[in-house]
Order: structure tokens, then C-alpha cells, then sequence
């Protein structure tokens, strides 16, 4: 890559970006789509994501007028058949304001299953250390969601050109860096492509940079499709004490539910809701945005049986669901798996940019990702939610349990899986985030680096900083500067000797 000007780092959240990263709900225009208290349940198979969305959106203190505005790229639609001309605008944010010039760095925050937002160049880890080093920071909105959607919606045939790889392609080194820095559209409502790429933001050598994927994770070394141990009480309904079923319409009252839990699809799709209502909690443990932490989900789970009283059924369930159902403007959680099918199944893009049909799709024919609970320790009845999860697949796409499958192998073959022989890579995971567990977190060189960063949970390491943070968290955070002072060392002796980078 010689003659890209100024030396170039790469701080990419790779799960928090493909899982989970820097995303805001954005309408049309660009400014944020607040819930209301009367705002409907969202599908409770992505009730996780809804929450993410939260907590990234009020880590990066988006709202209207703030930071910088957007610009726009043109890009091809099929980055790897270069006989097709057609192309769609997708949607970047630069901060300039500590920009040294070209011999400075050039953070690239590449978008995950979500919209961006000027918080992504503004607030973050990457955004507090562009004074030092003088940096220009940019993020990239992931083809297909937020306003980078191509013309001509969400179809099945569309949804052909959103991938991994596709996103890859389109980012890899090909130009100079020229006017990105510089020019920016001042129309978000009519949109103005900008003539050069983001390739040269990247570092070079540099490997893929994905996780290693699994249908499932409910061990260190998953990935293999099993049927479910058993069904949840009898055909499915939750159950109460003893393992006895409760009946649908007494836990339809104590947890929240928007419908009728007479069917099974229904009780197992309120069961999906609240796993991810205490997964998030552990997710994203102490982090701003986040409803619940561990602690406080504990205190409402075990409320009642300090003083040797008997709490009434899921009544600690029941508070925890009405703190996140209103955090999210919720009135209740969502309890309809056709209701869900249906929202996914629909192909015109969402206002709110959070993604949920996108993201589906990818997890289908690349990823997996499915949450599960089938280890004997697990404290959730072992419902059939890894068939669930695979029924989506089928029922919005099409797409076989055995499909989804192939397309998980073929992702790890492709990339590499736990060990994808990258150069230039440090992967960061706390030991509290569950998703650790489908990371890389031992080094297996020095251009191959790991770091597990003690009680930190999913991405911690990527938001705004705060004087209440961990000390272990803090050190985290020098032990990813002192890696980068290394590697944009190496770099800035490589380009006088004329090297790679």
C-alpha cells in the first residue's frame, strides 16, 4: 500500500459490530427515533437486540444537531462481479476536529447489524484517544442497514448482496485516502456520493477480521445442531415450582405478556423474551444505557426471600420485565411467534434502523449465534429454542436447519474459525461477556493478540470512559494503547523504509 498517506490503525469492535456495535435508531432525515410509552412489543426472539440498541445509543449521547453530519460513498452492489454497474449509497461519519494531517492515524469503526450515528466518531474509546494521537475518525454503516439500504428493499434477491464478505470487499485496500477527511454531504435527506473509497483507512497486511461462528454456543467448543433434551412442562408451558406447569393464563399475568400463551409456539416465544431479558443484564453488566445489571437483577429475583417470606410466582421476573419493557416504551413483552414471523417477513427497510429482518438473514446463511440453554446447569427450563431460532429461518426465508449448518462451516472455513492466522489483530473480550466464549482470547503470536479483560462485559472496552469504570477496565483500556503505540510504530518504520504499510 504505497502511497497511502499518513500512517493507519484499525480499532474494529468485530462483535460488537457484526453482533452488536455503535448502532442508533435513525429516521429517514437522521435524527433519532425515540420509543414512546405506547410503542408496540418488538418480536421477543430480538428483544437482545432492542437492548442493545439502547445502550449503545445513550453511550453515545446521540440526539438531534449533535456531531458530525453524514456523508456518502458510492459503492457497488456486488463488489466481486465487477461486469455489474450497479451501485447504492452508503452512509459514513468523519470527526476531524483533532486531525494532524496525512501523517497522522486513521481510525476505521466499520458498522455492525445496526444503524451508525455521529456518536461513532465522537464518543468512545477511539474518539478519546484521536487528541493524543492526533487522528482522524471515521465509521462505516454496514451495507444494508441503517440509511445504507440499496434500492429495492429487503427481498430475498437483494439480501443476496448482504454478507460479511460483501462488506469486506468494499472496504479493502484500493486508493489513497483524499477528501473524506474534508468533504462531507450537507444534505442527509438527498444524499451525496463522495468519489473515493475507505480502503486506505485499513491497515496492510492485515487478515480477516471475524469471530470464529456457531449454530449454538452453550459450551467452550459448541457447533454441533442437537435436538432439545426435552419439552418445557407440558408442551411447552412455563414452569412453576418443582418443575410443575403453570398454566398459560395466571403466567400471562405475572410476566407481562402482550397475548394469549395458548399455543406453544407462544409460550416458547415468552420464554426466548425473558432469556434475553436476563442475558442482556449480564451482557452488558455496568454499562450506561443498560436497564438491569446483575446485581440488580439478582436483588429483584431473590426480592421477598431475605426476610424468610414466600414471593408470589415471577414476581421478580415480573419486575425485571417492567423495568426493561419501559426502558424500551414497551407495554408489554411480546408473546406471538406468528405476529414475529410476520414483522420479519416484511421486505421494506425500518424507520428505526435496528435491523432485526438483516441481521436474521445473516445469521441464517453466515453465522448462527443462536442463545441457547441445554447444559445441565443451566437455570432456564431447556426449551427447544435452538428448533426455534432454526424455524425462523425457515419460515421468513426458506432456508433448512441444514442450510443453516453448511453456511456456519463454511463461514469458520473461510475465515479461519478460533485461529484465523490475521496479522495486526487484537481481539478484546471481558470475561463477564458470554459471547467470549465464541472469541479469540489466547494470543497465538504477537501479531495475533488476545486480551481478556477482567469484570468487563460486552464491549466495555469501546465505551465512553467513566469515572466510576473498574480498574481492570482501565488497564484494559492502556493495554490496547500500548499494542497500538507497537503496531503503528512498526508501520511508521515499514513506510520510510518503504514497506507494506
Amino acid at each position: 500500500m504505497a502511497g497511502v498517506p499518513g500512517l493507519c490503525a484499525l480499532l474494529l469492535a468485530s462483535l460488537c459490530g457484526l453482533q452488536v456495535q455503535g448502532a442508533q435508531a435513525l429516521r429517514a432525515a437522521g435524527s433519532p427515533a425515540g420509543l414512546t410509552p405506547s410503542a408496540p412489543a418488538g418480536p421477543a426472539a430480538l428483544l437482545l437486540r432492542r437492548l442493545r440498541e439502547r445502550v449503545r445509543r445513550l453511550q453515545g449521547g446521540e440526539g438531534p444537531g449533535l456531531g458530525p453530519r453524514a456523508g456518502w460513498l458510492q459503492q457497488p452492489l456486488d463488489p466481486f462481479n465487477s461486469s455489474d454497474g450497479r451501485t447504492f449509497l452508503q452512509r459514513y461519519w468523519v470527526n476531524d476536529r483533532h486531525w494532524a494531517g496525512r501523517d497522522a492515524p486513521v481510525f476505521l469503526h466499520l458498522g455492525g447489524e445496526g444503524s451508525l450515528g455521529p456518536g461513532s466518531v465522537t464518543a468512545g474509546h477511539p474518539a478519546a484517544l484521536a487528541p493524543a494521537w492526533g487522528a482522524l475518525v471515521i465509521s462505516l454503516e454496514h451495507r444494508f442497514y441503517g440509511l445504507s439500504v440499496p434500492a429495492g428493499g429487503l427481498g430475498s434477491t437483494q439480501l443476496r448482496y448482504l454478507s460479511s464478505r460483501h462488506a469486506s470487499a468494499q472496504v479493502a485496500p484500493r486508493q489513497p485516502l483524499r477528501k473524506l477527511g474534508s468533504r462531507r454531504a450537507r444534505r442527509e435527506r438527498r444524499p451525496e456520493p463522495q468519489s473515493c473509497p475507505l480502503g486506505s483507512a485499513l491497515p496492510a497486511p492485515l487478515g480477516p477480521l471475524l469471530l470464529p461462528v456457531f449454530v449454538t454456543f452453550s459450551s467452550k467448543r459448541p457447533g454441533k445442531l442437537r435436538p432439545p433434551s426435552r419439552l418445557v412442562g407440558a408442551a411447552g408451558s412455563p414452569e412453576g415450582e418443582g418443575g410443575r406447569p403453570v398454566s398459560a393464563g395466571p403466567a400471562r399475568a405475572s410476566l407481562g405478556a402482550c397475548g394469549s400463551l395458548s399455543r406453544a409456539e407462544d409460550r416458547a416465544e415468552l420464554l426466548e423474551a425473558l432469556q434475553a431479558l436476563v442475558g442482556s443484564a449480564v451482557q452488558y453488566d455496568g454499562q450506561t444505557g443498560a436497564p438491569l445489571g446483575v446485581h440488580q437483577l439478582c436483588g429483584l429475583l431473590l426480592q421477598g426471600a431475605r426476610n424468610g417470606s414466600h414471593p408470589e410466582a415471577y414476581l421478580g421476573l415480573r419486575l425485571a420485565a417492567q423495568v426493561v419493557m419501559h426502558s424500551l416504551g414497551q407495554r408489554c413483552l411480546s408473546s406471538s411467534r406468528a405476529q414475529t414471523v410476520t414483522q420479519l417477513k416484511a421486505t421494506e427497510p425500518q424507520e428505526s434502523g435496528v435491523g432485526d429482518r438483516q441481521w436474521l438473514y445473516q445469521t441464517c446463511t453466515e453465522f448462527g449465534f443462536y442463545v441457547t440453554c441445554e447444559d445441565p446447569g443451566c437455570p432456564f427450563p431447556q426449551l427447544p429454542a435452538l428448533p426455534s431460532h432454526l424455524e425462523l429461518c425457515e419460515q421468513v426465508f426458506g432456508l433448512s436447519a441444514s442450510s443453516v449448518a453448511r453456511a456456519v462451516a463454511q463461514t469458520n472455513s473461510y475465515y479461519g474459525g478460533q485461529a484465523p492466522g490475521a496479522t495486526r489483530v487484537l481481539f478484546v473480550n471481558g470475561d463477564t461477556d458470554p459471547w467470549q466464549v465464541l472469541s479469540v482470547t489466547q494470543a497465538s503470536g504477537p501479531s495475533e493478540a488476545a486480551l481478556l479483560i477482567p469484570g468487563a462485559s460486552h464491549c466495555a472496552d469501546m465505551a465512553p470512559e467513566r469515572p466510576s469504570d473498574p480498574a481492570s477496565l482501565r488497564r484494559g483500556r492502556q493495554s490496547i494503547l500500548r499494542q497500538l503505540q507497537t503496531w503503528l510504530g512498526q508501520a511508521k518504520e515499514e513506510r520510510q523504509l518503504g514497506g507494506p504499510a
